[in-house]
């Protein structure tokens, strides 16, 4: 192990990692709908064309400006009994849903976080067709704490209380069908600092972080409920965030992959500077 976090601390390998899973509350995050998936039903639907709008800066964001360019059609299956005028931005979403606000809470202390005075709820601008508003409704609940580690303990940045996006069932070169059961499930996202030292680190600390969700006895279960994003990078190189990891066995291979293709491209970055 010794030899292995040399290696990494040579290279200068930096990993953080951002869990979101699913709460397993009766209603969702905004309405009063059951967190239910519906697989069959005959569906009414609807379409939308989405475009990115100006910031409270007065600028576009380049990841939304990015996904409009694709010119894409996005049409939304409306399940009856999973879905409302929320759902569908036709109505104001209602108060946030004090069950998943106490589940986030009872993590929050688990991890030894600091709760915010006040929950304010942000909109993050998401333009992929997931979420019918263009956005995504996010509160910081929570901030500080850490996760304990045999390589050192790892700092906890922020506990969010967010909406789960739709759920895409089938896409075509220029159109994307979502199912809106899954929109608006509540769920917690953990983001740690970028202190992770190693592959196998990362996948210690986001196994503690699953166990700490289970252990409220709130969260949801089976594939597609817990998702890690892993935000990985080395000396001279790049920060890469490599998202919807759902094996944590994978975690390590992704990292290592991932230092191994950052320094080949170093590498022929030095060749090409060499070669004048």
């Amino acid at each position: 192990m010794n030899e292995n976090l040399n290696y990494y601390e040579k290279v200068g390998l930096k990993v953080g990692l951002e869990v979101h899973q699913q709460i397993n509350t009766k209603q969702k995050l905004f309405c009063k709908c059951p967190t239910i998936m519906v697989e069959n039903g005959n569906f009414k639907t609807i379409k939308r064309f989405l475009r990115p709008s100006k910031s409270e800066l007065g600028e576009v964001d380049p990841a939304a400006l990015f996904e409009y360019m694709k010119h894409k059609e996005y049409i939304y299956e409306i399940p009856e009994e999973a879905s409302c005028l929320v759902e569908l931005d036709e109505e104001p979403p209602h108060e946030l849903n004090q069950e998943a606000l106490e589940v986030a809470l009872m993590v929050a202390l688990m991890l030894k976080s600091n709760p915010v005075d006040e929950v304010h709820v942000m909109r993050k601008v998401v333009i992929d067709g997931s979420n019918t508003t263009g956005f995504q409704r996010t509160a910081i609940i929570a901030m500080g704490g850490y996760v304990n580690d045999e390589e050192g303990n790892v700092e906890i940045k922020t506990l969010c209380l967010e909406e789960e996006a739709a759920r895409k069932i089938a896409e075509t070169e220029d159109k994307v069908i979502y199912r809106l059961d899954r929109l608006g499930i509540p769920l917690i996202e953990i983001a740690t600092a970028p202190t992770i030292k190693t592959p196998q680190q990362a996948r210690r600390v986001a196994l503690r972080i699953g166990r700490i969700l289970r252990a409220t006895g709130m969260v949801k279960r089976g594939l597609g409920t817990i998702r890690q994003d892993l935000n990985i990078s080395i000396s001279n190189g790049a920060r890469v965030e490599i998202k919807g990891v759902q094996d944590l066995n994978l975690i390590p291979k992704i990292v290592e992959y991932e230092v191994q293709r950052q320094l080949k491209l170093l590498e022929i970055r030095d060749e090409l500077i060499r070669r004048g």
